[in-house]
């Protein structure tokens, strides 16, 4: 195994932080000329002389923050111990770096620095040292990079303070507004050389350092590694690092102070924010001075300010290891101005101390010493005098400051965000309006930005923070609701975009600078005062190839500025050398002489000439990089999860903006390049946090979004406008102010609103408004992106939108116990859409699209079966929730009653009426009446009455394979009614009705048929009526259409399918029966002659018991047990069956004949015949009912009779297939009258007994005498059973809103034909119809009825 060597040679000195030098990271703009001095930077003057070399400092610089990386991640992989206290958790045991014996590793740490083997480890734990003693080999391994790390950190604290060491006593001078850039890159390594061994105290240095120790001991046979001793010096020196950091730095701490006195006034300025606000540092304008731009008022405080976040880290960092200097006068204001606002700190991304414990811990013993010093005397009284008092300040300083941070650092820094809010603010609308404004300034950009992220990163760097040793043990408050975090990062963000975008505009401004700066140089170099200085050739030569690069630099002419390339980093890089040389002692001409030379002219002198211009030439091929260095928020992922919770408290807050969220998501764009590359496992798991950053700020966002629209669209939202007054109360309010003597009593309009509902509206304004914005901003924010993922928000917000669009949709079908009414769920569904589309105006975006999108997912469920003939594969079956929902439950309520809710059909209305609420809501009514039907129609379209058709079809389906059961099963039974009722055998008729089996059950499931019949044709009338109303041409092509399509039977396929479209449609009258041949069809049922019997197994049901238990009520037209819906099963299933007998006859005709002859042709295929069979087919099933009710008629059965009657009196009615008068050549109409007038007299007299009954007049005789008289009617047929004037055709005819309108015309028409009462029925009346006729009209043939000459008014035996 090799192990880890020690080598302190010079050679290789730089070698060794390879490994830190990374070249894929990209270097600050300014390392990149220091790393050119190294190659081509001048090693000295004409005389020999050894001049600056400025390349070990930054890249020591950049050794630093690699040190600074690892000892991180070894802090989080070791879970974040405490090695002072000697406190590690079970994860660091665990973490693999060192070995699980918690004994003898806290033995050996808490006994540092004594040698291990002077411990006596055997009686600590022997066990675990035997164990050690076998496995160190590995666990040796796994502490050699960490023992590596204790190394470099030993070598690093060499190198940078013999650098440091070295700067501090060849460097002229270090002031801001003269060296400023060696002055940085001094500071730069001064600190993190500070910050380096703050935070390997974090480490458990001592523990690594002696258990390594112990293993090599174990493995060499007792010698100490060979950098044994030399780390535990380094190690020991530095416990804790503030007292090694003192020793060390005690001969810098002068240059330190004068540095931190230096920046002082520009500490003042930012924390003074009245100044800052009155004099206009962060306005284009100054306020006193319009006409001056305050770029020109004051460009280097405006600049500085771009560097006061530096400034403050020298002073925290400074002053702690360098307390000497707190006694200068003037450092005491500069400290308590620092610390005051300050708590914590930070050393390296998240990582901090407590800085005013430290400051007490460490810099007060010292201050105290020289107080005591200077009281003892030892140096002169008057300066005893002036030191013991500034001492005593100190002191008193740093203990009242600590208390005055916790009370007000949080007060100040947010009174310097608000200042910055509207600063950032006015800057960026002015900025906007005046581009052209934006080059001169962009040093105030600069300063503004790095002023704002110093204030963000400040915030959450104190989020939590809790001084431990504060005497009233109190926390700095930070409040997660503060919206001026929003505001300073969207105001950032727009800043930068703005720079972006004038981009080239900036860079033009900063050639013209350049091109006008050479001549000023080369004026300054010929000045009496520069020819007397005699430089060298050296510099000489650096002057003009200044010069030679600022005249050479391109012109920008017009358009052409953005496609200029120019590279400006060799006049930095001379620049830089010239700075070298004359800031160094060593050289002849120093940086004074060169100020007092050329400053006499009453301009700028030439060092400030030259540091302009290097400044200037960074904003033509570096600004990007300096934006990242002063916009950057990429030190805000260690603090992501804060991030996340004060955007969820500020981003709807009271105050918060919505239009903020941009800002929030962009700072996630950066996050990535906190990873550093010695690290590669960092680059993973940022990505992967900033990647879940993103989303969850997203995911926040979007939730935002949905509740703005929930918000509004409920019953406190635009439901509340909707409620706001009755359209009643509307009319009698206008009505009575039109008025010229108003009534007492009623407000006039303007009162109706309360004072009340004012925040209501204003609620709702604000709600709007926050929508709107929000819906604004994310459309026009750019992506973002993070590594290799892209967010688009307009995607992210049209997915909200429309999935939040279809989860609504889903909730306002149901209700807390039931399906909410079809036209409440329309109702809903347009005050939502109403508000998507206010949202639609402020998005790029078609979200109309998208909801018909949805709409069309949740009622697809298949294609139309007769306009679409593409065949989509059975698995492909999806969608259509939402109307699989309404569909099953229409079926199951209204079709089956599977809720037990007393569901009939109410003929008198045309809907389904409950005796109780269905599942605690509405009745039956209030969902399949007109209205409601056509309101689903609308909602879900043809492919939602597609997919209820098509659960009706499944359930008819069921019950006529059922009938066809039966049909099969009880064949011989039927053959053998059929020849009794012929040879007129009643007891074999009889002994056949008994042997058909389960015809109570049959008979209930053919009533649900009929039910499900019944409820189709609600829903074909509803589709037909929309479609009118929506579409009429179309409606009228369907209806001119299916009167022209060929009578042909069987159809072509073309045939067919325009023939069930027109069906679909509620177009024709015989409907029924064709949807049932169309169900008959794709079942392949009724092919075979056992269905000719039909007829008879229906009649069989007059032998049923479900009589005995129904009621006819006179209020719905119906039977209480639905038996009505049985009359229209058995028309509809008689007619589909004939039409399937015919089709069957037909093929077996074709294939026994090969061809059918062409004279026989037109006779087969006519439907006329069919319909004449099923006319025929119909009449002997009325005959045989009939026969069957009368030939039981007797005193006991009477009763049940009745409905009987009724019932068929009802099928003569709607079926189309039989004339009206069909039944009175079987049953009197005088016996049906007499039982009409027994149930609506009596029903008359319950309901309305003070008041004449509408229903007693001439109307009502004509209503009830013979069928005969009422076929001069053009296109209706009478329902006898119903006391109400108007009636429903033959072919369905709908009953909607004009239906009142024509039941009082056709009242007067009929009363003007005939005044006779109930009773007035005569022989002399004749009953006339055509056999062959399968409508209603009549024409010649007639027979007399001599009965009826005989009628009484109660019903007859019939022998």
């Amino acid at each position: 195994m090799a192990h880890v060597s020690f080598k302190s040679k010079e050679a290789d000195s730089m070698s060794r932080w390879s490994k830190y030098l990374s070249t894929e990271e990209s270097p600050p703009s300014a390392s990149l000329s220091w790393r050119a001095m190294g190659v081509d930077g001048p090693q000295g003057s004409a005389s020999g002389q050894k001049h600056l070399q400025m390349e070990p400092v930054v890249q020591l610089s950049k050794v630093a923050e690699g040190l600074l990386a690892k000892m991180y991640r070894l802090n989080s992989i070791l879970d974040y111990p405490d090695p002072n206290a000697h406190t590690f958790s079970e994860a660091f045991w665990k973490a693999g770096v060192m070995p699980n014996f918690p004994k003898i590793c806290i033995t050996l740490s808490k006994k540092f620095p004594e040698h291990p083997n002077k411990l006596q480890l055997e009686k600590v734990d022997k066990f675990a040292l035997d164990a050690l003693n076998e496995n160190a080999e590995g666990y040796m391994q796994n502490l050699e990079q960490w023992i590596t790390l204790l190394l470099d950190l030993l070598e690093f604290r060499e190198q940078a303070l013999r650098l440091i060491l070295d700067l501090s006593s060849t460097v002229i001078t270090l002031l801001p507004h003269q060296n400023s850039l060696i002055l940085h890159a001094f500071m730069d390594l001064f600190c993190s050389f500070v910050r380096v061994n703050l935070f390997s105290d974090k480490i458990p240095r001592k523990m690594i350092l002696q258990v390594y120790n112990i293993l090599h001991i174990m493995l060499k046979g007792g010698r100490d590694c060979e950098f044994y001793h030399r780390l535990v010096q380094f190690v020991d020196l530095y416990d804790p690092p503030v007292k090694g950091l003192h020793e060390d730095l005690n001969f810098v701490s002068p240059r330190i102070g004068e540095v931190l006195e230096a920046v002082g006034p520009i500490i003042f300025l930012s924390t003074d924010t009245k100044k800052l606000r009155n004099e206009g540092f962060l306005s284009p304008f100054h306020p006193r001075y319009p006409d001056i731009l305050t770029n020109s008022a004051h460009p280097m405080r405006a600049q500085d300010l771009a560097n006061v976040t530096s400034y403050r880290e020298w002073v925290l960092l400074g002053y702690l290891v360098c307390p000497d200097e707190l006694l200068r006068v003037t450092s005491i204001d500069v400290a308590m101005v620092v610390l005051k606002e300050n708590l914590v700190l930070s050393l390296f991304r998240d990582e901090y101390i407590l800085l005013h414990e430290n400051y007490q811990l460490y810099v007060l013993p010292k201050v105290l010493e020289s107080k005591r010093m200077a009281k003892s005397g030892r140096t002169k009284q008057k300066e005893a005098d002036l030191e013991y008092n500034v001492a005593k300040q100190v002191e008193k300083m740093l203990m009242e400051v600590h208390e005055q941070a916790l009370v007000s650092a949080d007060a100040l820094h947010h009174e310097r965000r608000i200042l910055l809010k509207q600063e950032i603010g006015r800057m960026v609308l002015f900025f906007t309006d005046q581009p052209s404004l934006l080059a001169p300034n962009i040093q105030m950009v600069f300063s503004a930005l790095a002023l704002a992220q110093c204030e963000v990163v400040w915030y959450f760097q104190h989020v939590g923070i809790a001084s431990s040793k504060s005497s009233r043990g109190r926390t700095v408050d930070i409040d997660a609701a503060d919206p001026t975090i929003g505001f300073l990062l969207d105001g950032m963000g727009k800043l930068c975009c703005l720079v972006r975008k004038y981009i080239a505009a900036i860079k033009g401004y900063a050639l013209s600078y350049l091109s006008s700066c050479a001549g000023r140089i080369r004026f300054l170099l010929g000045t009496p005062g520069m020819v007397a200085l005699d430089l060298d050739a050296t510099l000489k030569g650096l002057f003009q190839q200044v010069l030679h690069c600022l005249e050479n630099i391109p012109k920008p002419q017009g358009e052409n500025v953005p496609a200029i390339t120019c590279d400006l980093t060799d006049l930095r890089k001379h620049w830089l050398s010239i700075l070298m040389i004359v800031t160094s002692s060593r050289s002849s001409v120093n940086i004074r002489h060169l100020e007092k030379a050329t400053v006499s002219t009453g301009k700028e002198g030439l060092v400030s000439e030259g540091n302009a211009a290097y400044n200037w030439s960074r904003c033509v091929d570096e600004l990007e990089g300096q934006l990242s260095k002063h916009g950057s928020l990429k030190k805000l992922y260690f603090y992501h999860q804060h991030l996340t919770t004060v955007f969820r408290n500020t981003m709807f807050g009271p105050e918060g903006r919505p239009q903020h969220c941009c800002a929030w998501l962009g700072a996630a764009c950066c996050f990535p390049e906190c990873a550093s590359s010695i690290i590669p496992e960092e680059v993973n798991k940022i990505g992967r946090d900033s990647i879940s950053y993103v989303e969850s700020l997203i995911e926040s966002i979007m939730g935002g979004l949905e509740g703005l629209i929930n918000i509004l669209d409920s019953e406190g939202g635009f439901g509340s406008l909707e409620m706001q007054l009755s359209p009643e109360q509307a009319a009698i309010r206008l009505n009575n102010a039109t008025r010229a003597k108003a009534v007492s009593g009623l407000l006039a309009p303007g009162h109706e609103s309360y004072p009340d509902n004012s925040s209501s509206v204003k609620m709702l304004e604000a709600a709007m408004q926050r929508l709107t914005s929000l819906c604004s901003v994310l459309n026009d924010m750019e992506p973002i992106c993070v590594l290799n993922h892209v967010f688009i928000l307009r995607e992210y917000m049209r997915d909200c939108i429309i999935g939040n669009f279809r989860r609504r949709f889903h909730s306002m079908i149901r209700t807390d116990s039931c399906l909410q009414r079809p036209s409440v769920i329309e109702s809903l569904l347009r005050r939502h859409l109403s508000i998507i589309h206010l949202a639609e105006q402020h998005i790029s975006m078609d979200l109309t699209e998208g909801i018909r999108e949805v709409l069309l997912a949740e009622s697809f469920t298949g294609p139309f079966p007769n306009l679409q003939v593409f065949e989509t594969p059975t698995e492909t079956h999806g969608g259509g929730s939402a109307i699989d929902i309404i569909s099953n439950w229409y079926i199951d309520n209204f079709v089956k009653d599977a809720s037990r809710t007393g569901v009939v059909f109410d003929a008198s209305q045309n809907c389904f009426r409950s005796s109780q609420p269905i599942g605690g809501g509405y009745l039956a009514e209030a969902f399949t009446d007109k209205r409601e039907l056509k309101a689903l129609v609308r909602l879900f379209g043809g492919y939602g009455v597609d997919r209820l058709d098509k659960l009706l079809r499944e359930h008819t389906s069921a019950l006529l394979n059922c009938i066809d059961s039966a049909l099969r099963s009880n064949r011989d039974a039927l053959e053998g009614l059929a020849g009794s009722v012929n040879s007129g055998d009643r007891i074999e008729r009889d002994a056949n009705l008994k042997q058909i089996i389960d015809i109570e059950t049959l008979a209930d499931f053919c009533i649900q048929a009929g039910q499900a019949i019944t409820f189709r044709r609600l829903l074909v009338e509803a589709v037909g009526a929309v479609l009118e109303e929506k579409v009429p041409l179309i409606y009228s092509l369907l209806k001119g259409l299916a009167m022209q399509l060929p009578e042909e039977v069987p159809d072509k396929n073309e045939i067919i399918r325009l023939r069930r479209v027109a069906s679909s449609v509620g177009v024709g009258d015989k409907h029924d029966a064709e949807w049932v041949h169309s169900i008959l069809a794709e079942i392949g049922s009724a092919n075979d002659n056992s269905w000719t019997l039909l007829p008879y197994l229906c009649a069989a049901f007059m032998a049923s018991n479900m009589w005995s238990t129904t009621a006819y009520d006179v209020n719905t037209g119906g039977f209480s047990n639905n038996l009505h819906c049985l009359a229209r099963c058995v028309s509809a299933v008689v007619g589909g069956s004939e039409y399937t007998r015919m089709e069957r006859e037909h093929r077996r005709s074709s294939l026994s004949n090969g061809h059918m002859d062409e004279l026989q042709e037109p006779e087969l295929l006519s439907r006329v015949s069919a319909e004449a069979n099923i006319k025929s087919a119909m009449q002997l099933y009325v005959k045989l009912s009939a026969g069957l009710v009368l030939d039981s008629w007797n005193d006991t059965s009477r009763p049940y009779i009745v409905p009987k009657l009724i019932f068929l009196d009802q099928l003569c009615e709607m079926s189309p297939y039989l004339p009206r008068s069909t039944l009175e050549v079987h049953i009197p109409y005088t016996i049906l009258r007499s039982i009409y007038h027994q149930l609506y007299g009596a029903s008359l007299m319950a309901t309305e007994p003070m008041e004449p009954s509408p229903r007693q007049s001439p109307l009502i005789s004509l209503a009830h005498a013979s069928p005969s008289m009422k076929q001069n009617r053009a296109d209706t047929t009478p329902r006898s059973h119903t006391f109400e004037p108007g009636y429903h055709s033959s072919s369905g005819s709908q009953y909607d809103e004009g239906y009142e309108g024509d039941r009082r015309t056709g009242e007067r028409q009929l009363r003007s034909m005939r005044r006779s009462g109930p009773l007035d029925y005569t022989g002399t009346r004749k009953v006339k119809f055509v056999e062959g006729s399968s409508s209603g009209s009549h024409g010649a043939g007639s027979g007399s009825l001599q009965r009826f000459a005989v009628s009484r008014s109660g019903p007859l035996s019939y022998k």
